[in-house]
């Protein structure tokens, strides 16, 4: 094996997975998901960039990429015969694939995140989260794995099964090749994500970000979840958070598709995921819609986030 950082080229992902001796069925799920994304790639290079009609169960309008890469995905799991349900960010409610829950997994996915930047040709990405059995209403920390893919200049595939964090590259046959292997996030970092509005940010939020500033650290913001993630993890350090705002206590994003599988991939990376009080992974979704603020990345940081809200709010 090599050491932290060092990368053994070629390895593609199907390998790499049965080296490490990744449950067969895990090893499935994880390689048809793979799989779609190369049908989602396409989409986004040669697809219609309009409106599909239809909104999802947040009522935000959908674009024709958001159930395309939608339906490819659902297919391609159903299709792989070990998934037993799956929800989407895109769908109101969980669907049943097997009634059999022995050996299969559970998926939570939101197919492409960020699709208004489509248009504008920024990053998007899709997310992954995947448990063993039927129930997908259970705290982050019992993901069998988590994933993203990141559509961006290059298209790479960033996963961890609980032993460590490995970045995956698309070849110009479109497979996935290690690229770096146990990828690690500092103690602190120099820069930093911010979503939301800043004149939303309660004091405590407020005086966190004086101090961010104060020390030097960059704004380095994309407006796209996974792209602003890839960057902390591929940095190797930094912070992204979205925040409780005044008017919107709970957040934005949701902890099913989109905060559990970041933040499974940010601890095994040596950082840490915190809704600005307590860990990520020791929530326990209520439902599918949960959401929660977030403050992810280097650990310094994400302490420095919960001091200040513990003593501003």
């Amino acid at each position: 094996m090599a050491e932290a950082g060092k990368t053994r080229f070629q390895i593609n992902l199907r390998h790499f997975l049965r080296e490490r001796d990744v449950d067969r069925n895990l090893t499935r799920v994880i390689c048809e998901i793979a799989d779609a994304s190369k049908y989602i790639v396409n989409s986004i290079r040669t697809g219609d960039l309009g409106v599909a009609g239809t909104s999802n169960l947040y009522g935000e309008e959908q674009l024709a990429l958001d159930v395309l890469s939608d339906r490819i995905l659902r297919k391609r799991l159903a299709h792989s015969g070990v998934v037993a349900n799956i929800v989407s960010e895109e769908q109101p409610e969980i669907v049943p694939l097997s009634p059999d829950c022995e050996g299969k997994f559970s998926v939570a996915y939101d197919p492409l995140d960020g699709s208004s930047l489509v248009d504008v040709n920024l990053a998007v990405g899709t997310i992954v989260s995947i448990y063993a059995g039927c129930d997908l209403l259970q705290p982050g920390c019992n993901q069998a794995a988590a994933m993203y893919i990141l559509y961006g200049p290059r298209t790479t595939l960033v996963l961890s099964t609980g032993d460590g964090v490995h970045e995956f590259n698309m070849n110009q046959l479109m497979e996935y090749t290690l690229t770096r292997e146990n990828i690690q996030v500092g103690a602190s970092g120099s820069i930093y994500s911010p979503g939301g509005q800043r004149n939303k940010y309660t004091a405590g939020v407020r005086s966190f970000v004086e101090q961010l500033e104060a020390r030097g650290s960059k704004l380095r913001y994309s407006g796209g979840f996974v792209p602003d993630i890839n960057q902390v993890l591929m940095k190797g350090k930094g912070i992204f958070f979205y925040p409780h705002l005044n008017d919107t206590p709970e957040g934005k994003l949701r902890v099913l598709f989109e905060l559990n599988p970041m933040a499974f991939l940010m601890e095994q990376a040596g950082g840490a995921a915190s809704n600005g009080k307590s860990r990520i992974l020791d929530m326990v979704p209520d439902n599918i819609d949960m959401r929660a603020p977030v403050f992810i990345g280097s650990k310094d940081e994400v302490a420095l986030a919960e001091r200040c809200i513990a003593e501003q709010g």
